[in-house]
């Protein structure tokens, strides 16, 4: 049996609340400023694991990491096999479709036919434009998608928003919502058996404080 879990953590806009959820918990004393990338609360009951993102998904997978918290988009876009239990309500955003808004002024996204689209997120872009019978040509970025357009790598773009701030500054406007966004928590499916206890109590406990 084990007590201590290994919860993994991304960087960026939903370390802060996820740190806020843990503290509410009693889970505190996790200093997410240090450089260090592993980390324990006071207690000793958690070691936390800051990770990119978009690896949160695989350190869960291949059991790297007991649990970790994570966007829908990239688990929608991974689709890795891990288990679900929870949403955890913060971090709201969408996937969307935005182009300049020159090329919207005079755009009928209904005559598409074929289009270049800048994004990390390939296999929600091509399932998106499959699914209208649309060809795409993606062009696969990691980061300042915004910047693709402007520059002529690609006419459109598909991105995560949360205020649509970045887009309008600019000059991109929303053309169509792929899906929307928010952080979840994931589980290894073995450590639901070798650590059920510890793994089970601590679902429960988010779940507790995501209801309240």
């Amino acid at each position: 049996m084990r007590d201590r879990l290994k919860l993994a953590l991304p960087k960026g806009r939903l370390l802060e609340p996820a740190l806020g959820l843990l503290r509410e918990m009693g889970l505190d004393g996790i200093d997410a400023d240090s450089r260090r990338l592993i980390a324990a609360d006071a207690s000793g009951r958690l070691q936390v694991l800051f990770l990119k993102p978009s690896d949160v998904p695989t350190y869960v997978a291949y059991g790297a990491a007991d649990l970790g918290i994570v966007g829908k988009d990239i688990l929608l876009e991974q689709e890795p096999d891990v288990y679900e239990p929870l949403d955890l309500g913060f971090g709201a955003c969408r996937l969307v479709v935005a182009e300049p808004r020159q090329l919207w002024e005079r755009d009928d996204p209904s005559k598409w036919s074929w289009v270049r689209v800048a994004t990390k997120y390939p296999r929600l872009t091509e399932r998106y434009f499959s699914a209208r019978g649309i060809q795409v040509e993606i062009v696969r970025l990691d980061g300042s998608i915004e910047l693709a357009p402007l520059v002529g790598l690609a006419d459109r773009i598909v991105d995560l928003v949360q205020s649509g701030e970045t887009l309008r500054a600019n000059g991109l406007v929303e053309v169509a919502e792929i899906t929307r966004s928010t952080a979840r928590l994931v589980v290894n499916r073995a450590a639901l058996k070798t650590a059920y206890s510890a793994v089970s109590g601590l679902v429960d406990e988010m779940k507790k404080r995501v209801s309240a």
